[in-house]
């Protein structure tokens, strides 16, 4: 990254952007819940949002890895001290506890953990939400201010806290340390793999193995996909974990994991644009739902790591295919360019919009995440390697590690080629490897010193030898086309791209919201969506798209959009902000039309009209958004149903708070299993008898005791308006009798209709 220096282009931009909100962001109040957390008086007031809860201190983690990289690519003087700020002030954070632990939140949950004798779930453990997660994040942060600026002070704090986890955790037998695995836990088994590297410790390397997930890495390194109703991001770090212990241990398995991974993540369950999860949580297999909650912008960032390492091992260009595609239509896209701010969901919902988080009041996981991007640009568009120097991206960006230096200027995608100059050149490069892309439209013509060479193709790679000099130019044609993506799950729901860009439809601002810069990223979950036309063709789509501006790659359609005849403008996701707008269409024969008609897209905009609120039961962020309170409660995923569920026991009860509409008719809506009827477990029969309960009042008793084995069905609740008076938010408990269980409940919805749902 650091011989990588990005020209003028849209990612320079886009890099700068990044930058200044870096340097906007204040070290002392991203630092004041770790002073609070030892007991200390913070110099200035914390951010807000999720650094207001247990998961502090996050932020600071992903701002010390963020900060790094950028300095490592810019040199911005004012980045190198605030760096230089923050190590200071963590050392003396770090000296107010004996053991060196420093982070956001209290130790107090690691101690109780460290005993062996702790609660967990798979966000919670020793009473804390996701403790490991998001130390992780300090400990990595630390690690990039090391290895990037070689700052030694960044070293002796990791390790300090380092040794405070190695002897905290080293009492626990396989099996304690198994079940705290549990809880989401980050790239902590990441963490002191890198450590190891640095450092030799072997101890480092011990722990790293220690945070072997068997649960969910087991199956992976036997092949066989069991990630359907998984919590998606938790299982990135893991793998990376594993490829990074292949890196130093050879361990055969380790690199299974993570290449069968790799395939079954890229192959059938990513989206158009490169991500991949709908409400945070991986689908079944080819099933390509379409939803606001759609492509958590974490995930990508992790899968794009994930590439660089597998790429090391089998220098294959379906990795660059794949990296190229996210990084243009998810990463790039994510980041609003007028206020630098992120998203955390790429809805994939058409008619909807793209949600960015606020400057001090939001830090969600994805916020810290897309601190780090913009100087990640520089990563990967040229790679060394032995002799070979690789062109994995067509960014204009400059190659320099002192003995080579290489240019690539390019309009790229906007104009179709690209051009690499030998500035400086270094005989031990023999070879040009230009990736040849999937999406390229005809021959590749490649050129040196301006006469046409052929080049040898391997592994997608066409190679250019040559005993390169000083002045020597190769220029290669880019060729490209419209062409459609077909979504996995149905044919008729397609997407148009120009090589690898994704033209989304830019559908105005009609009925927008007053903000998309937002605290709370679900507040706007339920916004009315707009009749997104359909497209109506017999011939072939590319044929009803007219490119209208080649130098912004803007396109539109013939007047095919249906109702109404409509002409539709297209232009590239990236550009599209403060905007409605779709990535998938509809497209369909007129016959087809006729027959189905736009009943989906109308289906769902009256869904949105009517559901007030909604939760998803087992799903992290819907849980803890709604203020889920649970006492002898649990959760899982019902792989024949494709869904999660919650339920209570033994008088034990669990509740969610919803948001409801004044002076309207409330309905609670509820999803059940009919699967779901009297239970032996333990030697102990366990009937479905619970009550539903609002506001703490009982407004209906259930007692399922007949199984009807197949699907999930629906109950409507009439809410007594008496319970709704002054109110914008009622309480929903769901509360078991004594020996019996209240659910399994597997979805729950607040209607402002009761018609629509059966």
């Amino acid at each position: 990254m650091q011989n990588i220096r990005l020209l003028e282009s849209m990612f320079n931009q886009s890099q700068l952007k990044g930058k200044e909100y870096l340097l906007n962001l204040d070290v002392d109040r991203l630092i004041a819940p770790c002073y609070e957390a030892a007991g200390q008086q913070a110099k200035k007031i914390r951010y807000g949002g999720w650094e207001e809860k247990e998961i502090a201190g996050h932020s600071l983690g992903h701002w010390l890895s963020a900060a790094a990289a950028m300095y490592s690519v810019t040199e911005d003087s004012q980045l190198k001290e605030k760096i230089d700020y923050a190590l200071t002030e963590i050392a003396n954070v770090q000296s107010f506890d004996v053991d060196g632990y420093v982070s956001g939140f209290p130790r107090d949950c690691f101690d109780r953990v460290f005993t062996g004798d702790f609660e967990v779930g798979h966000f919670n453990l020793g009473g804390s939400w996701v403790p490991w997660y998001s130390i992780d994040k300090i400990y990595a942060g630390l690690i990039d201010v090391y290895q990037l600026l070689k700052d030694d002070r960044a070293l002796e704090i990791v390790k300090r806290l380092a040794d405070w986890a190695y002897n905290g955790l080293r009492y626990l037998n396989e099996e304690q340390f198994q079940r705290m695995l549990i809880c989401e836990h980050g790239g902590m088994m990441e963490v002191f793999a890198n450590l190891y590297v640095l450092t030799e410790e072997k101890r480092y390397l011990e722990l790293a193995e220690r945070f072997y997930h068997r649960a969910v890495l087991d199956p992976l390194a036997n092949k066989q996909d069991d990630l359907e109703g998984k919590h998606a991001n938790t299982q990135f770090p893991k793998v990376i974990g594993a490829a990074k212990l292949y890196n130093i241990t050879g361990n055969q398995k380790y690199r299974t994991i993570a290449e069968y991974f790799w395939d079954q993540v890229v192959h059938y369950r990513t989206y158009a644009i490169g991500g991949n999860s709908i409400r945070e949580h991986f689908g079944p297999e080819n099933n390509e739902e379409l939803g606001i909650l759609t492509t958590e912008t974490c995930n990508t960032y992790n899968m794009l790591i994930l590439t660089e390492l597998l790429f090391e091992w089998n220098p294959s260009a379906h990795y660059y295919d794949y990296y190229e595609r996210a990084l243009y239509n998810h990463i790039l896209a994510s980041q609003d360019p007028d206020s630098g701010m992120k998203t955390y969901f790429v809805s994939s919902q058409p008619g909807h919009f793209k949600v960015y988080h606020s400057h001090d009041h939001s830090f969600w996981c994805c916020t810290g995440t897309g601190m780090e991007n913009p100087a990640r640009y520089n990563r990967r568009i040229f790679e060394r390697i032995d002799n070979r120097l690789y062109v994995h991206l067509f960014i204009p960006a400059e190659w320099n590690d002192g003995e080579l230096i290489v240019n690539q200027q390019t309009k790229f995608p906007y104009h179709e080629s690209t051009t690499i100059q030998m500035e400086k050149a270094d005989e031990g490069i023999k070879e040009i490897a230009i990736r040849k892309p999937t999406w390229a439209a005809g021959d590749i013509v490649i050129k040196l010193n301006g006469r046409v060479v052929t080049p040898v193709e391997s592994n997608g790679y066409l190679l250019i030898r040559a005993d390169f000099r000083n002045g020597d130019q190769i220029t290669c044609s880019l060729p490209m086309n419209l062409h459609r993506y077909y979504a996995k799950d149905d044919r008729t729901k397609q997407v148009l791209m120009y090589g690898p860009i994704i033209l989304a439809g830019a559908l105005g601002r009609e009925n927008y919201p007053e903000r998309d810069i937002l605290e709370d990223h679900l507040a706007l979950n339920h916004h009315p969506l707009i009749n997104v036309p359909t497209l109506v063709t017999d011939s072939p789509l590319e044929e009803q798209v007219t490119c209208t501006d080649q130098g912004r790659l803007y396109f539109e359609t013939d007047a095919i959009g249906y109702p109404g005849q409509q002409r539709m403008k297209l232009k590239p996701f990236y550009d599209i902000h403060h905007e409605r707008y779709t990535i998938y269409w509809y497209v369909m024969s007129h016959a087809l039309y006729k027959e189905r008609g736009d009943a989906e897209l109308k289906r769902k905009a009256k869904e949105q009209q009517i559901i007030v609120d909604e939760v998803t039961p087992h799903e992290q962020q819907p849980e803890i958004e709604h203020h889920m309170q649970a006492v002898r409660s649990s959760s899982g995923y019902n792989n024949d149903v494709h869904s999660g569920w919650r339920d209570a026991r033994d008088g034990g009860y669990f509740s969610y708070q919803l948001k409801v509409e004044q002076d309207r008719e409330m309905y609670l809506y509820v999803t059940y299993n009919r699967g779901d009827f009297t239970m032996e477990e333990n030697g102990r029969s366990y009937q479905r008898h619970f009550d539903i309960l609002l506001e703490g009042e009982v407004i209906a008793t259930e007692h399922f005791t007949k199984p009807n084995i197949g699907a999930l069905y629906g109950k409507r609740y009439p809410i007594p308006s008496r319970l709704l008076a002054d109110k914008d938010y009622v309480t929903v408990t769901f509360s078991a009798k004594e020996d019996a269980i209240a659910g399994g409940v597997y979805h729950v919805r607040m209607l402002n209709e009761a018609s629509f749902f059966s």
